[in-house]
């Protein structure tokens, strides 16, 4: 006997079936197999051929005969009686079955069944005719003569479980099954009612939503039509309900958007909010709300437009490279907020343009000097009279991108009053975990801000918040030498102001001395701000003499340099012609660059008294300090001349303020000078905070430094031997024209200046 385990279809006696040879997978069904026996059991769970154990199976089956297979592979049987199964034994065709007969208990009269089954099908006949599939089913129906029959081929639309069926099967109450199965029917029939019921007013409603959505491109149609044809006559309300579908906005940014609409068109052109409406509308619709396709990064192309734009800068090009090599690996913005410091016209903001041109993107630059007010960065609420949106959203808007490269200017010169801390509010702009939503007060919605690449510049990070700062990664940018300045002036700055006054190549010519004359004696700064100024000076100038007529073409030499700029240069600070005790060369950073500085130290008669002049600064203050108890302790024997005389420290340039902390060896070195009697050369600078115990420690600013002792005639300064590795910044011209000599402590200084020039 062939066991065939079956799943999710019901057998039972007396039917016929038809199967294809796929229900056999372990028996080999030939012609031959005609007439051999088989037993239907049930599988508990769904199962593979390969997996099927006795314990699957259930133990009350149906037997069945094979009675032909045709050329097609399909099998006919026929089923005669329900059996128990009492074990299972394996053999080399797989399971083989120890089964008993099960006969039923025919507790109901056949006369009543039949009667019952007749009705329960004139029921099927009538509900199938309300169906487009009726004429099959009804077909299918008439030829039904039992409720078994039916119930094998409804099995599998009935609304019974696994469990259900075996229980048709197995009960022994011919009655029970009767009345289970007319049920299942009954349900059957209500389920394919409510089913048709639901998709009737399904596509009822379906059609209701298309008519209405056909009307509506019907009337847009004849409104777009209307619109080419009187452009003039186009509505407010019209342009932003177009302008908000396109727009490509966030479902919260559209719903705002409509919301505000819909107030506007009940409002009126003669409401006094219809202005503030209007504002809205026009700004959010005016934001780029889609999601832009980034552009290839192309490293070579972004080092060569960086060469182009900018001489010099090879540590800060370096870097931003770097970060255009995250970003073209993780094709997405990613990496560091970029925060560039150094000297104005040094070519922080305008280096930001060049990352834009590099990336293919546009470019905003936003002003945060002087903002004290939050809400010039989160924007005003609506509720406010002259809301406006922050300068953020403001900035997008003006790049007319998502994703453009915006330049934050002056971070260092945000100021904290009661409107607010501004740079808390730019903490949130600059979160790639936050400004992904950023919620400007004004829009009320958020809108994407993570595919901004931010660079911010500042002048000096002294005043920038300590979180805010963490949040970036600060780039320095060094103060440019003579010979960087005048390869820029050459290269960029001329040939602009040549363009821009209208001034041809072949009518004016500037020699290289002139240009080198005109950086040393008409400028004093890290950058090349004041240079171009002095370089648009000289061809206004020029300008007017091509003008008149006075010459055609016009050379200007080293000589005719005061003639073109006049003769107020700026004076810079030179060392001293003679060694004078008790008075040292120092170095200071200032936001223009590096300038020196001389220490003054005299005693006159008094009572200890410590006069400070020359406008210094706490730090200042507390380091002569610090440097008269050092010289105290390393020179015992001046101790009564600091007490019965008074100490003057003075550094000129009264007039000009002056603070930081590397001016202590400088102060140690002049109060050992004055003591001792023993002078300084001029030709030595030095700079380093001093501590009690005779620690240099190290300072910044040390590049721009270096670059004033250079352009001072220095030959020989001493630095904190904690700053060797900032020499990497140095430009290698005023390397090679200073000795620098690191220090660790106070006394190495004072064994070489002041044994040197006893």
């Amino acid at each position: 006997m062939i066991t065939i385990p079956i799943y999710d279809l019901l057998v039972l006696p007396g039917i016929t079936f038809f199967f294809k040879k796929d229900m056999f997978p372990r028996e080999k069904i030939t012609p031959e197999s005609v007439g051999e026996e088989v037993l239907f059991v049930m599988l508990k769970n769904e199962a593979s051929g390969e997996e099927i154990m006795p314990e699957d199976l259930y133990p009350v089956g149906v037997t069945g005969k094979i009675e032909s297979i045709d050329e097609e592979g399909s099998v006919k049987i026929s089923t005669e009686k329900r059996v128990t199964i009492s074990g299972f034994q394996s053999s080399p065709d797989g399971l083989v079955a120890d089964t008993q007969d099960n006969p039923e208990e025919e507790d109901i009269p056949a006369e009543e069944e039949k009667e019952r089954f007749e009705k329960t099908k004139k029921e099927m006949m009538d509900f199938a005719k309300g169906f487009q599939w009726g004429i099959w089913a009804r077909s299918m129906i008439y030829h039904w003569k039992s409720f078994d029959e039916a119930a094998c081929a409804l099995a599998g639309y009935m609304n019974i479980t696994w469990e259900e069926k075996y229980a048709i099967l197995s009960t022994n109450s011919r009655r029970q099954r009767c009345d289970i199965l007319e049920q299942a029917f009954y349900e059957l029939m209500e389920i394919f009612r409510v089913s048709e019921e639901a998709e009737s007013a399904q596509k009822n409603s379906n059609e209701k939503i298309y008519r209405e959505s056909a009307l509506k491109k019907q009337i847009e149609f004849l409104q777009n039509q209307l619109d080419e044809m009187h452009p003039e006559n186009i509505s407010d309300v019209r342009r932003f309900e177009k302008k908000i579908q396109e727009a490509g906005m966030n479902d919260e940014a559209k719903k705002e958007a409509e919301k505000v609409l819909n107030r506007m068109k009940q409002e009126g052109k003669d409401s006094h909010e219809y202005g503030m409406l209007y504002d809205y509308l026009d700004f959010v619709t005016s934001l780029s709300w889609k999601n832009e396709e980034t552009p290839e990064i192309d490293l070579n192309e972004a080092e060569k437009i960086l060469d182009e734009d900018h001489y010099g800068l090879k540590k800060v090009k370096e870097r931003i490279i770097q970060q255009l090599a995250v970003m073209a690996l993780n094709k997405k913005q990613s990496g560091s907020i970029l925060l560039f410091v150094g000297a104005p016209g040094t070519g922080k903001t305008s280096i930001g343009q060049s990352i834009a041109r590099a990336l293919h993107r546009k470019y905003v630059r936003i002003s945060l000097g002087g903002v004290h007010d939050e809400a010039e960065i989160r924007g005003h609420r609506r509720t406010y009279v002259g809301a406006m949106p922050g300068r953020i959203m403001e900035g997008m808007k003006r790049s007319g991108a998502q994703n453009p490269v915006m330049v934050l200017d002056e971070v260092d010169k945000l100021t904290k009053d009661y409107g607010g801390d501004p740079s808390s509010a730019l903490l949130e702009v600059l979160d790639p975990e936050q400004n992904n939503s950023f919620t400007d007060h004004y829009m009320n919605v958020p809108y994407d801000l993570s595919n901004v690449l931010f660079v911010c510049t500042a002048n000096t990070t002294d005043t920038i918040p300590e979180p805010l700062l963490n949040r970036m990664e600060v780039i320095q940018f060094p103060g440019y030498t003579a010979i960087e300045k005048f390869h820029i002036a050459r290269r960029h700055l001329l040939p602009r102001a040549m363009k821009s006054m209208g001034i041809k190549a072949q009518n004016l010519r500037v020699t290289d001395e002139a240009i080198m004359r005109i950086i040393g004696e008409y400028t004093a700064e890290a950058g090349v701000r004041g240079l171009k100024k002095q370089m648009d000076v000289l061809c206004r100038y020029a300008a007017v003499k091509l003008v008149k007529g006075e010459q055609k073409s016009i050379t200007v030499s080293e000589k005719r340099v005061p003639e073109f700029m006049g003769n107020n240069g700026i004076r810079h600070e030179k060392i001293l012609e003679k060694p004078v005790p008790g008075v040292v060369t120092g170095l200071a950073w200032t936001t223009a660059g590096g300038e020196i500085l001389f220490i003054e130290t005299s005693f006159t008669k008094g009572s200890g008294k410590v006069i400070l002049t020359g406008q210094l600064g706490d730090v200042m203050k507390e380091s002569a300090q610090i440097a008269i108890t050092l010289v105290k302790s390393m020179y015992p024997e001046s101790a009564e001349k600091f007490e019965k005389s008074d100490l003057h420290i003075h550094v000129p340039s009264g007039a000009v303020p002056k603070d930081g902390p590397s001016a202590g060896i400088t102060l140690v070195t002049a109060l050992s000078s004055l003591v001792t009697g023993k002078a300084v050369s001029p030709e030595i600078g030095m700079t380093g905070e001093v501590s009690l115990r005779g620690g240099v420690m190290p300072i910044g600013g040390l590049p721009e430094k270096l670059m004033a002792a250079q352009r001072a005639g220095i030959r020989q300064v001493f630095i904190p031997y904690e700053n060797v590795d900032d020499l990497d910044d140095v430009a290698d011209e005023v390397k090679e024209k200073l000795q620098i000599i690191p220090v660790k402590r106070i006394q190495e200084v004072l064994d070489r200046v002041l044994e040197e020039t006893a």
